[in-house]
Formats: structure tokens, C-alpha cells, sequence
């Protein structure tokens, strides 16, 4: 799947799917301010669980009901006050006993969608992430000063730090590790190359408005929000309306607008804010458009993805690569969505950052050469199988994957697993990482095969890289439009004898055509049928010779929404620890060097000009190694400056606490070791660029006790 874009059954749906909400997977893993793993817990018990709560739950309410008719009729003809007393006693004890039932369920519930942790914990972790991260400067809303405006966002130092890492690892770890051409493609859009991709036509949400303040909103949207509301926190739910609305979340893409606007109508949803009543669902169109030039007479839109840069750039790239299959052409760049209601920070926004893939292979052969180098990697996966079943994810090795035709083919198999050695190299848990499949009703009819790398967040599973054999969709659309041919060339060593068509089946078209005077012919190079009239072509035998195959290659394609990634690494990288008086929560972002923002920092213990000097010395050295760093000769403590930078995820801080040697801590252990300034420049950049790791240091340097430094 494009990302944030699900392709449904008809012929190209561009509506997008941008969190996941499968009540078929197996957790939603919550994290707690202060830890660094979340718990696992299976669904499938939950779900028994739930569902025989809420009867009982159902039974007591009712036993609560009669009883309490008891109470009243004793009351009403005039009871002894020892049977009103014992009548009132037994509703109390129910009531009690329903109490206990509403408790079981709010921790099923509890269990099922976040590994034991509530939605409130949930929310209280992830305001303490954002708010760290607006208040440190590594994202904020754009225009603020304006009031913003929603799904804008600004990255600040830290921010476009690490954003400028992710990039520069995607770069090393895609386009030079896999000889990839790089190509940069403008924003802005000719309409007729997103009318020939389908998204002129197709890529929509649908809306709803509020009908008195014209409003808008989401209509899936509020229908969901309505059923995990009622899901969660209405415990008068029967087992029967519970599973309904399990139902209409897991089936939510595929509602027409006509379905959804009855659902929405029979549930009595209202507009958020005001309770007005809303309009029918209606498509909007997500792209923004402008004109190309002053006269208007060209229109355009603001590109939706990257992806349509490099299919309209094919043949040239093809020739560029020697007229050689397979190969790969790589962008990354902004892109544009008009969302209707944008919300969760940066995981929904109108301008964001995509690096996308496109690699074209010959569709009779998706072997990949270097398919081994990941083969025995084994991480969590998703297949639909097991989603249909309401089993969970679960760890596969992806060669056995492939060899049982999980995943359709080699190249895909190939991608998915450097997808996940590079989010895993990053810093993404691979506990809270999994590779979901798409479903039948998810796929364009086209596709061979779709899988999504989901991350677990504090909002449940995001899919941030999608990984899709889009067949040679893509390449087909653009060259029946603008009638040039994207084709590819297979020579053959010897000349080969080839008969145009079967002759059973030519045979079969003559007598349709002779009978009908028409008939229908699938036309492999356009991918659709045609219709052929009698008068247009004859048919007879013959053996031709031919020197080549010509072919429309398919495209695998994986597609990673650069923002998604870098919220999630927050989350996974976020935790907190008391200070050395016990009398705080200090917090701290535990990014791997790779993508620290800053590498490390330089201290003098005091101020004092020689050890000032040393810090400046070393800074020297620091940036003549490519390490960026911050030098603070301010008078703070040094708890004080060790803890604001552990709030950045600055992985290494030098004390100068000498003018012959110094300490080099590590962020997460807190570890020092004492090394000489010659050396110590060369000890950071061999650990940041991970030739060696803190444990190397460890073995190598006199650990430093951190006792008076801390304090």
C-alpha cells in the first residue's frame, strides 16, 4: 500500500487508510511513563472474556432491575421495615456484584487494547512525549504565533537533526547499498499525469459538514470514534451490539458512502462540537490544486506522493541503466495531502516528507539475487489468513515465508526485510514492529501482493512503510495516456519461433468473429480488454522469428512516510527515571547514536579558563571528526546540564574535569570512563558510527566512578 492510501476492490480507490483499527490483531501494546518495554496480551481470551462479562453483566442489570421492583412494591403497600430492610439489603449486594462485573470488563477491555493498561495511562504517556518534544523544540505547530493551522508542523534544531539522520541512514542503507538512481521530481503536478495515475478521479475521503456551522469532518472517522467509544466505556453494551460494532470497525474501507450514511444516521451521530445534525457523506478530493503559469489555462496539483515522478521518468531511466532489468529509481521529497480533520500530531499532517522506491522487475521473473542475506530473519508477521481467523501476529522466518507463497515473491521478501533491518536499526522495538498483509477487500484488483510495516504506538498500530507488488499498473496507465511506450527489452542469445496467438484460441476469436462479428480480447500490453470487430483483422496461421521480448516491467514498491517513523521513534525512545534526590522524574530519549540528534556534548566540571580552554580543544577535534556536538561552559551543575541533555537523547556527554584526560559518560547507563583528550574525539566517533560498541569502551578504559559528578 502507497502510504497512508488503501486500495479497495474497485478498479483504483485511492481512499486512505491512515491508522490501523483491526480488532484482529493481537495487542495494542500501551507504554507507562518511566518503562522501556510494554507487555504483550492476546485478544482472543479478551474477547471470550468480554463477551461473557457483558452477559453476566446483562443477567445482574436485570436481577438489579427486579429487585429494585421488589423494593418499590414493599415500599408502596406499606411492608415491614425488617423485609424492606433485607429487600433493600439484596439490591445493595447486586449492585455491589455489578460493580465487581463492571471492573472485570473495564480490565478486559483494558487487556484486549493495550496490554493491561488503560486508555488514560495511554494518554498520559503520550502528552508527556508531546509535550516534552514541543517544550525541547524538536516539533511544533506551525504559524503559532497565528494560532496554527491544523496538520502544520515545524521542525525545530533537534528535530530537523534527527530527520536529516533518518534520511542520510535511508540514503546509505537503500539507494548506496542497492545501487539505486536517485532522482528529484518537482511538487508541483500536471493534472494529466494524476488523471493517467487515477487520482484525479479517486483520491477521496468521504466528508461530512455540520449542517449549521458547515463544519467538516471525517465521516469514517466519526463513525469509529463513536463505536471504540461505545466499546470502551459503555458497559450496558450487550455481547450481540458489541460485536456489531467490532464489525463495522473491521469493515469500516469498504462502507460506500450510502452505508456509511445510514450507519451514521442509525447510530444519531451528531457533530462533535455542536451536536448539529451532519449532511449526507460526500468524496473529497485531498489533493491541492493550483494552476501552472498566469493564464490558469493549465491546472495542476500539489503531488500526493513521489511515486508519479518516477513512472512518467521510466524510459529514460531505463536507457540510463543500459537498457538493463531489474533497477531501482529512488525519491524523497515533500508531499501534499488536504486532510479533512487532521489530528495526532505528526502522524496526520498536510505536508509531509516521503522516500519511496520504485523497482522494476521482469514480471516472469521476481527471483532476487540477494534474497539470502535476509532469508533467516524472523520477526513479527501478520498474514491475512490469520487476521480472517482472528488469530494473531506472529514470528515467521521470512525464507519460509516466501517458499510457501505467503509473500507472493522473492523481490518483495527482499524489501520487506531490509524494511525491517532499517527500522530496527533506527531504534523502532522489534517486539512493537509487524509486517501485516493486506486483505482481499484492501488490494486493487492489480496488485500481486501488499504488506504493511505497522508500528505500535500510544494510537495503536500506525502503518508507517508500505511495501506493495503494484504489478505494472503504473507504468501501463502512463503509457496508454500519453501514448509513449514504457516498455522494457529482453534480447534473446538465439532467435526464437513464436506463434502470435494459441491456435486453439485464434481459432475460437475466428469463429466468434465469423458468428458475432465482434469480440472481446485481452490486450496484455494495455492490461484491459478491447473490442475487435471483424473488418479489422484477419486471422491466419504463421511462425514468426523473433530476437526480443518486449515487456512492461512490474514494480515493487516500498513507501515510507518519513514523519510516522521518527513519532514513532519518539515513543519507543521516550522514558523516564528519578533524579539522584529521588525527588523528580527526569525524562530522556534513548536514541541510538545513529540518529541522535546531537552525538555528544562538552563540559568543563567548574568554570575555569584551562578547563575551558580543554572543552574548546576538544570541540575542535570533535568537528574535524564530522561528530556534532555542544560545548556549555555555563556555570550549571553538571547533574543539571548531564540531565538536559539526556532530554535531547544526546547519547555521550565529555566532562573536563583535567587539562590531561576526561570522563565520557553514556546516556542510558550512566557509565563514565576516563580517557585522555588525544584520544577521546576518536573514541566518540568510533562508537557513533558504530565500528565499536559502549561495551568495547567499557573493556577498553578505566571505569570512572560517577558518584561526585552526579551529584
Amino acid at each position: 500500500m502507497r502510504f497512508v492510501r488503501a486500495l479497495n476492490t474497485c478498479a483504483f480507490s485511492l481512499r486512505r487508510r491512515v491508522i490501523s483499527t483491526h480488532f484482529l490483531h493481537c495487542s495494542l501494546l500501551t507504554p507507562y511513563i518511566g518503562a522501556h518495554h510494554f507487555s504483550v496480551s492476546g485478544t482472543m481470551a479478551a474477547v471470550a472474556d468480554e463477551n461473557s462479562l457483558r452477559r453476566a453483566l446483562a443477567q445482574k442489570q436485570s436481577s438489579i432491575d427486579v429487585q429494585g421492583g421488589a423494593v418499590r412494591q414493599l415500599k408502596s403497600s406499606g411492608a415491614a421495615k425488617l423485609d424492606i430492610e433485607a429487600a433493600v439489603q439484596s439490591l445493595n449486594a447486586l449492585k455491589l456484584e455489578k460493580a465487581s462485573i463492571e471492573s472485570q470488563l473495564q480490565a478486559a477491555l483494558a487487556g484486549a487494547a493495550g496490554g493491561g493498561s488503560s486508555s488514560a495511562s495511554r494518554d498520559a504517556f503520550r502528552q508527556a512525549v508531546v509535550n516534552t518534544l514541543e517544550r525541547r523544540l524538536f516539533y511544533i505547530p506551525s504559524f503559532k504565533i497565528y494560532r496554527g493551522v491544523a496538520g502544520l508542523y515545524d521542525y525545530g534544531p533537534p528535530g530537523c537533526s534527527i530527520k536529516s539522520n533518518v534520511l542520510a541512514f535511508w540514503r546509505q542503507h537503500f539507494v548506496l547499498e542497492e545501487n539505486m538512481l536517485e532522482v528529484d521530481c518537482p511538487c508541483v503536478t500536471p493534472e494529466v499525469v494524476l488523471k493517467a495515475s487515477g487520482h484525479v478521479e479517486k483520491f477521496t475521503d468521504l466528508m461530512v459538514k455540520d449542517e449549521k456551522t458547515g463544519t467538516c469532518y471525517r465521516a469514517d472517522h466519526l463513525l469509529k470514534d463513536f463505536c471504540k467509544e461505545k466499546l470502551e466505556k459503555d458497559f450496558s453494551l450487550s455481547a450481540e451490539k458489541a460485536a456489531e460494532l467490532k464489525h463495522i470497525l473491521a469493515v469500516l474501507d469498504d462502507l460506500s458512502a450510502e452505508q456509511l450514511g445510514a450507519k451514521i444516521k442509525g447510530y444519531g451521530i451528531t457533530a462533535p462540537d455542536t451536536k448539529n445534525p451532519l449532511s449526507d457523506p460526500y468524496p473529497f478530493n485531498l489533493m491541492f490544486q493550483t494552476s501552472i503559469g498566469p493564464s490558469g489555462v493549465s491546472p495542476g496539483y500539489m503531488r500526493p506522493e513521489t511515486a508519479q515522478g518516477i513512472f512518467v521518468n521510466f524510459r529514460d531511466l531505463y536507457y540510463y541503466n543500459g537498457n538493463k532489468l531489474p533497477f531501482a529509481a529512488a525519491q524523497i521529497g515533500q508531499a501534499f495531502r488536504n486532510e479533512i480533520s487532521p489530528r495526532q500530531g505528526l502522524l496526520r499532517v498536510r505536508e509531509f516528507t516521503l522516500a519511496e522506491i520504485e523497482h522494476f522487475v521482469d514480471p516472469q521473473d521476481k527471483s532476487h539475487p540477494k534474497f539470502s542475506d535476509v532469508a533467516k530473519l524472523e520477526f513479527l508477521m501478520f498474514p491475512r489468513d490469520d487476521q480472517v481467523s482472528g488469530q494473531c501476529a506472529k514470528k515467521l522466518q521470512l525464507g519460509e515465508a516466501v517458499s510457501r507463497g505467503t509473500v507472493n515473491n522473492e523481490t518483495l521478501g527482499y524489501f520487506i526485510g531490509r524494511v525491517y533491518l532499517f527500522l530496527t536499526r533506527l531504534g523502532i522495538d522489534k517486539d512493537r514492529l509487524r509486517f501485516r498483509q493486506h486483505l482481499a477487500n484492501e488490494m486493487a484488483h492489480y496488485a500481486a501482493d501488499c504488506w504493511d510495516a505497522e508500528i505500535e504506538s500510544s494510537y495503536g498500530w500506525i502503518e508507517c512503510v508500505g511495501i506493495a507488488d503494484r504489478s505494472a499498473y503504473d507504468l501501463r496507465a502512463h503509457s496508454e495516456k500519453s501514448s509513449v511506450a514504457l516498455v522494457a527489452q529482453e534480447k534473446f542469445s538465439e532467435p526464437r519461433e513464436v506463434e502470435a496467438m494459441e491456435e486453439k484460441v485464434a481459432m475460437e476469436m475466428k469463429a466468434d468473429l465469423e458468428s458475432k462479428g465482434e469480440v472481446e480480447f485481452h490486450a496484455c500490453t494495455l492490461g484491459k480488454n478491447v473490442t475487435i470487430k471483424k473488418n479489422m483483422v484477419s486471422i491466419s496461421k504463421e511462425i514468426k522469428k523473433e530476437h526480443q521480448r518486449v515487456f512492461t516491467p512490474s514494480v515493487i514498491e516500498p513507501s515510507f512516510g518519513i514523519g510516522r517513523i521518527i513519532y514513532c521513534l519518539y515513543e519507543h525512545s521516550f522514558y523516564t527515571r528519578p533524579s539522584k534526590a529521588g525527588d523528580e522524574q527526569l525524562n530522556v530519549f534513548s536514541f541510538p547514536p545513529l540518529v541522535a540528534p546531537i552525538k555528544c556534548t562538552v563540559f568543563p566540571l567548574v568554570q575555569n579558563k584551562k578547563y575551558e580552554e580543554v572543552a574548546k580543544l576538544i570541540s575542535k577535534s570533535l568537528t574535524a571528526a564530522g561528530i556534532s556536538h555542544k560545548i556549555d561552559i555555563t556555570g550549571t551543575s553538571i547533574g543539571k546540564r548531564y540531565a538536559r541533555t539526556d532530554e535531547l537523547g544526546v547519547p555521550f556527554a565529555i566532562t573536563v574535569d583535567s587539562t590531561s584526560s576526561v570522563t565520557v559518560r553514556e546516556r542510558d547507563s550512566k557509565d563514565q570512563v576516563r580517557v585522555d583528550v588525544e584520544k577521546v574525539a576518536s573514541v566518540v566517533r568510533e562508537v557513533t558510527d558504530g565500528l565499536s560498541s559502549w561495551a568495547d569502551v567499557l573493556k577498553m578504559y578505566p571505569l570512572h566512578s560517577s558518584e561526585t559528578a552526579e551529584e
